[in-house]
């Protein structure tokens, strides 16, 4: 089966072609179904902008490996024991790319995202053809498409940015970082009554899109300073909340300077694995009493997801698609930044 491999590490902005990072097309045999295993004929892969990190090798794997873990597609077999959540041939289906083992400390207290046995099931998305355990995989509602349904797994990850801002009607809310989790967390945000709801995003298009699915102000940061104009916009106080989804070593410095005194800073991105930033303790942990934490992740998230997913406007998402074949140039426009999402069609489905 077709599967799209990283063949070469390396940034994929890089100029040089000899240093820079490539993925392409190989064939791989079938994966084996287990007992409580499903196999997914997939319909579409989105390309997750922790995608290009991985082309440069920020876990250290060996190459060529398979990538890909926004998935939706069709149940075409089941494993014989594979009957807890009443799954059946033929089910539309997206999930959890991860297998939570449910035995291991962490899964045993309420810690499923720190599982020790969680990479051992990460099977490449960007294929004909997946194999998850059914605990991983979730029926899609009948009004949502497979090509909507593989922005279930980034869906879940804003629900998961939700439990930890915690939400309180009325709370001031900033979010760094327009790309599809910026876009997905704040619409979010939205509808849990946010006000002064400000994007900060130095694409156009992404400022645009924000004021569409509700926000109130957006902060150009290639054009405005951040902390001047955060500031006026909440009159001196900063934002009660404010959720860093950049990635942008570049961004992320100024958040703690906009988020008001007993605020959450939460920075929900994945960053350079050598990036240490600044950061005056006194002023904003002992002084300001920040709350500053991470997001890793989506663990009890994806039947809320799921639940969400129709209340979600997610049209802006779905425009770009490219075939499995065409995967060199999918990945060309995702480090474009023209595009919301893009797509990778892994098979043409009957009626999608």
């Amino acid at each position: 089966m077709k599967c799209v491999h990283v063949v070469k590490v390396g940034s994929l902005r890089d100029p040089n072609p000899e240093t820079r990072g490539k993925v392409e097309v190989r064939d791989i045999p079938l994966q084996p179904l287990g007992d409580e295993d499903v196999r997914i004929k997939v319909a579409y892969c989105s390309i997750c902008g922790s995608d290009p990190h991985l082309v440069e090798n920020i876990f250290g794997w060996e190459v060529p490996f398979g990538i890909g873990h926004e998935v939706s597609g069709v149940i075409v077999e089941l494993g014989p024991k594979a009957t807890k959540k009443g799954l059946k041939v033929g089910d539309r289906v997206a999930g959890n790319f991860l297998h939570f083992c449910g035995t291991c400390y962490y899964c045993q207290n309420g810690q499923q995202q720190f599982c020790t046995h969680a990479d051992e099931s990460n099977n490449p998305g960007m294929a004909e053809y997946i194999v998850w355990h059914e605990s991983q995989v979730y029926k899609l509602p009948d009004d949502v498409s497979l090509k909507t349904g593989c922005l279930l797994e980034p869906i879940s990850i804003a629900v998961r940015a939700m439990d930890k801002v915690g939400m309180k009607a009325g709370q001031r809310v900033a979010i760094s970082g327009g790309g599809p989790i910026g876009l997905l967390i704040l619409q979010a945000i939205h509808m849990s009554g946010a006000t002064s709801l400000t994007l900060i995003e130095p694409i156009a298009e992404r400022r645009e899109l924000a004021k569409k699915f509700g926000a109130s102000y957006v902060i150009d940061p290639t054009t405005q300073d951040v902390k001047e104009e955060a500031m006026r916009l909440t009159d001196g106080l900063g934002y009660d909340v404010v959720i860093d989804c950049s990635g942008s070593v570049h961004a992320v410095y100024p958040l703690p300077f906009i988020t008001a005194k007993g605020g959450k800073l939460i920075y929900a991105a994945m960053y350079p694995n050598d990036f240490e930033m600044p950061l005056n303790l006194y002023k904003f942990c002992y002084y300001n009493e920040l709350e500053i934490t991470g997001l890793y992740v989506a663990p009890y998230a994806f039947p809320r997801a799921l639940q969400l997913m129709p209340r979600m406007q997610l049209e802006d998402f779905t425009q770009k698609v490219f075939d499995i074949d065409d995967a060199e140039a999918a990945f060309e426009a995702q480090i474009s930044g023209k595009y919301p999402k893009i797509l990778i069609r892994c098979n043409h489905i009957e009626g999608e």
